[in-house]
C-alpha cells in the first residue's frame, strides 16, 4: 500500500477575485439629500415627506396648482398699486408680466441653490404698506401726465428694493441674521404675519363684492376646504 502525501503547496488554489467597489451615483443638483424615511412612518395619511419626489406628471400638476394660487396675489398687488401710481391698463399688464417673470427666476434659484422648498417665490405683501408711503410722496408733485408720475414712482420703488436687497445680502453673508433668528419664535412671528394680513384686509375684502358671482362661491369653497380638508 502506497501512501499519498497531500502537500498544501501542490494543491490548486482558485485565483484571487478582485472585488471592485460598487459604482457611485451622484444625484443631480436638485435631488433630495440626506436620509429618507417612508412617509407613513412619519405621520399617518402623509403621502410625501421632505425627501420624497413625486412622479413627473404629478409634479407638473402640483406646479400648475402653485402657479394658479400665486397668480391671484400677483394680480391683486398690481391692481392695488398701479392705479395709485398713475398707471393705466397697459402699465398694469406690464407690471404683472414683470412680477410673473421674476417670480419664475426666484423660484428656479431657490429650487437649485436655496432651501429647495416646494414653494413659489412670489411678490410679498409685506412691502405694500411701504410702497404706499412712496406713492403718497409723489401724489403732491406736479407732473406733465399721470404716466410720468407712474414712471417716477416705479423708479423710486425699484431703487428702494435694490438698496434693501443689498442690506439683506450683507446680513445673510455676515451671519448676522442667523444669530437674530434665534430670537424669533413662533410666538413673535405669528403676530407679525397677522398684522400684515389685517392691514391689507380693508383693501382686499371689499373687492369681493365687485363680482359676487365669483367672489362668494370662492369664499365658501375656501372656508369649506380649510375646515374639512385632511392634511
Amino acid at each position: 500500500m502506497e501512501k499519498t502525501n497531500h502537500h498544501p503547496e501542490h494543491q490548486h488554489q482558485n485565483p484571487p477575485v478582485n472585488h471592485q467597489p460598487p459604482p457611485v451615483f451622484f444625484p443631480p443638483l436638485g435631488a433630495a439629500r440626506g436620509p429618507s424615511f417612508p412617509p407613513n412612518e412619519q405621520l399617518v395619511q402623509l403621502n410625501y415627506c421632505i425627501h420624497s419626489n413625486p412622479s413627473w406628471p404629478q409634479t407638473v400638476l402640483l406646479a400648475f396648482q402653485h402657479y394658479i394660487v400665486m397668480l391671484g396675489s400677483v394680480v391683486m398687488i398690481a391692481t392695488i398699486l398701479v392705479p395709485r401710481m398713475g398707471g393705466g391698463p397697459g402699465d398694469k399688464a406690464r407690471v404683472i408680466q414683470s412680477l410673473l417673470f421674476m417670480s419664475g427666476i426666484n423660484t428656479l434659484l431657490q429650487t437649485f441653490l436655496g432651501t429647495r422648498l416646494p414653494t413659489v417665490m412670489g411678490p410679498s405683501f409685506a412691502y405694500v404698506i411701504s410702497v404706499f408711503g412712496i406713492i403718497n410722496d409723489f401724489s403732491d408733485s406736479n407732473f406733465s401726465s399721470e404716466h410720468q408720475r407712474f414712471l417716477h414712482c416705479m423708479r423710486s420703488i425699484q431703487g428702494s428694493l435694490i438698496v434693501s436687497s443689498f442690506i439683506n445680502i450683507i446680513l445673510g453673508y455676515g451671519r448676522v441674521w442667523a444669530n437674530l433668528t434665534r430670537l424669533f419664535s413662533p410666538v413673535v412671528i405669528v403676530p407679525v404675519v397677522c398684522v400684515v394680513g389685517l392691514g391689507l384686509f380693508g383693501r382686499g375684502f371689499p373687492q369681493l363684492a365687485n363680482c359676487v358671482e365669483i367672489g362668494l362661491p370662492m369664499l365658501i369653497l375656501f372656508i369649506t376646504v380649510c375646515g374639512f380638508k385632511v392634511y
